[in-house]
């Protein structure tokens, strides 16, 4: 039977050329997860990716300073995990804040209306950050059952404060949603001292690692909320009732094929920080990132955040003479 061969092109070995990466996000990743990545596949199911999956769950609560029980990497990139936060908190016709400072949070918007909730808004200019009392008065304003807020402003480069925002909403009934996709591995990050309910990253900025398997934790109160939405979560893909047996319980139940390799290098990305210590690798990160503010300083160059306080250690956003 013949077949086109229009599209045959010649093949030829892959060539890679040298990159070193400094843009947001991916960062260059760690010889030591390169490895891990190359490792021969396992089954999804197997009991030695089972054990895999289980010190990954540990050490995802130690990068997390997290207890929560449902802590995962979904299979995607930062957005699923976001994509996967959003579904399984909001309910249709429930009313949620956003604070939007910025491109990510109104990613938030975007996505939150399209699961049907009733999206009220709070604003600041890109580059600034909310104050606890920008927040009480949303929250006295809206009364909604989730509060989100971007921790780690990617496109602006600020750092939101989190510290008293759990316990804010604890006073008003309501969830605490924060995106730390920037923030997860390269800047303080306390998810249970700091009460929040809901926490979602990926792999390859802070985590050194490819992307592809993007972290997500997952607190009793936001389950709660999750177990009395009414009828099924439009996305079958990122239920987590469904994927919540794949990662814990005596016996698995199968839901997607994830990948073992990409899970692999997530391993040793998080084996990295522990042998590190979270508290001298946000050192790290924040000595270095004061040496660069330094030099841009010094060749007459600002940072859009004025504030060295609410900017991101790992990301730096300078303003074009």
């Amino acid at each position: 039977m013949p077949v086109n061969n229009t599209h045959r092109v010649p093949t030829t070995p892959l060539n890679i050329p040298p990159r070193l990466l400094l843009g947001p996000g991916p960062s260059d990743a760690h010889p030591r997860v390169l490895r891990a990545l190359s490792m021969p596949q396992l089954s999804h199911l197997d009991p030695a990716f089972v054990a895999i999956m289980n010190e990954i769950q540990e050490l995802l609560r130690y990068t997390w300073q997290s207890e929560h029980e449902l802590t995962i990497s979904i299979s995607g990139t930062g957005s699923a995990a976001m994509e996967t936060a959003v579904a399984n908190t909001v309910i249709p016709g429930a009313r949620v804040l956003i604070g939007v400072m910025g491109f990510f949070g109104e990613r938030l918007v975007e996505m939150a209306g399209r699961y049907g909730a009733d999206v009220r808004v709070m604003e600041k200019a890109w580059g600034d950050v909310f104050t606890l009392d920008d927040i009480r008065a949303g929250l006295e304003k809206h009364q909604p059952t989730v509060l989100m807020l971007v921790h780690a402003e990617t496109s602006t480069g600020a750092l939101q404060p989190l510290e008293g925002v759990g316990e804010l909403c604890r006073q008003f009934d309501c969830l605490l949603l924060t995106d730390c996709v920037t923030s997860l591995g390269a800047a303080p990050l306390l998810v249970e001292e700091w009460g929040i309910d809901v926490a979602y990253s990926c792999s390859q900025k802070g985590l050194g690692c490819p992307p592809g398997a993007s972290p997500l934790t997952f607190g009793p109160r936001a389950m709660a909320m999750r177990q009395e939405r009414p009828g099924k979560l439009p996305n079958w893909y990122y239920d987590l009732t469904l994927l919540q047996p794949y990662w814990g319980g005596e016996r698995r139940a199968y839901h997607h094929t994830m990948s073992s390799n990409m899970n692999y290098a997530l391993r040793e990305g998080l084996l990295l920080i522990a042998e590190e210590g979270l508290e001298a690798r946000w050192q790290r990160h924040q000595q270095n990132a004061q040496l660069f503010w330094d030099g841009l300083a010094e060749m007459g160059l600002e940072c859009h955040v004025a504030n060295p306080a609410h900017r991101i250690p790992s990301l730096t956003t300078v303003r074009v003479p």
